[in-house]
């Protein structure tokens, strides 16, 4: 019954491993085999195999015919290198010290080679992670400037805002100084003339109440004035004559006081009313 050296495929689905087993060359490929040897693992950088050296030496010997995997396999590991040495101290070439000394050189230039191998894969995965990480801090760079950009922008518009609020509050407070300084002027200015008023008013009053005062008096006591004192009348003539003289130099002081203190616009109003005062006072000289 002829043997081989063959593979049987272990793991899950797109993760598979391998056993290395001696099986007959009927059997199915997962199916029985008579020992297992070693394993291989092709999803790793480089591959991880594991293999009984000796057992497969001696499969080997027996004549057994590994697949183009498995003697891939075997000469990597130096499994077939071995048997080669071997038959030639069978053959007489060398001595087998001399077999085992150039299989421990070889062995020890594939170590190293392996080592290199694996030193490079190693750099390379080095250089793979700190230029993925330079591109994330370029990206993270041109993001942070973005955002102090942004920031920078934001910072303006606040600040001009700021200053159009402080420039409308000192325009609104000028605005009450202005409104305030211009209502004090005013009402000082007013002041003289509702003085002036004021003067006429009570002037106006006191003719009021005289007047009234002499409607009062009852005709019998006018006519026992009369009667009593008939040569008093010249000096109530001239006494009330002196009072009119006192009452229109009165209204012409008013009348300088207010040329002095109002406008033009306002001149004729004060001048109507000292004129109605004095229609009505030889009208009053007459009632008395």
């Amino acid at each position: 019954m002829p043997l081989k050296i063959r593979l049987t495929r272990q793991g899950r689905k797109k993760r598979p491993f391998y056993h290395v087993v001696i099986a007959d060359s009927r059997a199915p490929r997962d199916g029985k085999y008579n020992e297992r040897i070693g394993s291989y693992n092709p999803i790793t950088n480089p591959a991880t195999i594991e293999l009984d050296f000796d057992r497969a030496l001696y499969w080997v010997q027996q004549g057994a015919q590994p697949t183009d995997t498995c003697r891939r396999i075997l000469s990597a590991n130096g499994v077939l290198y071995k048997k080669h040495l071997l038959e030639g101290v069978k053959k007489g070439a060398f001595s087998e010290e001399e077999a085992e000394k150039r299989f421990e050189s070889w062995k020890k230039e594939k170590e190293t080679k392996l080592l290199s191998i694996k030193s490079k894969l190693k750099k390379a995965k080095e250089e793979e992670i700190k230029s993925k990480l330079e591109a994330e801090s370029k990206i993270k760079e041109a993001k942070a400037e973005e955002i102090a950009k942004k920031n920078a922008k934001l910072a303006q518009t606040e600040a001009k805002a700021t200053e159009e609020t402080s420039e409308e509050a000192i325009e609104q407070s000028h605005e009450e100084e202005t409104v305030a300084t211009g209502s004090e002027p005013q009402a000082v200015s007013n002041s003289p003339e509702e003085k002036i008023e004021e003067k006429i008013e009570e002037s106006a009053t006191g003719e009021q109440e005289q007047e009234k005062a002499g409607a009062e008096k009852p005709a019998a006591e006018i006519e026992n004035e009369n009667t009593d004192q008939p040569d008093d009348q010249p000096a109530e003539a001239s006494e009330a004559s002196g009072e009119k003289e006192q009452d229109s130099e009165d209204v012409e002081t008013t009348q300088q006081s207010t040329e002095e203190v109002t406008e033009d616009t306002e001149k004729p109003e004060i001048q109507d009313k000292t004129q109605t005062e004095e229609e009505g006072s030889p009208e009053d000289a007459e009632k008395k």
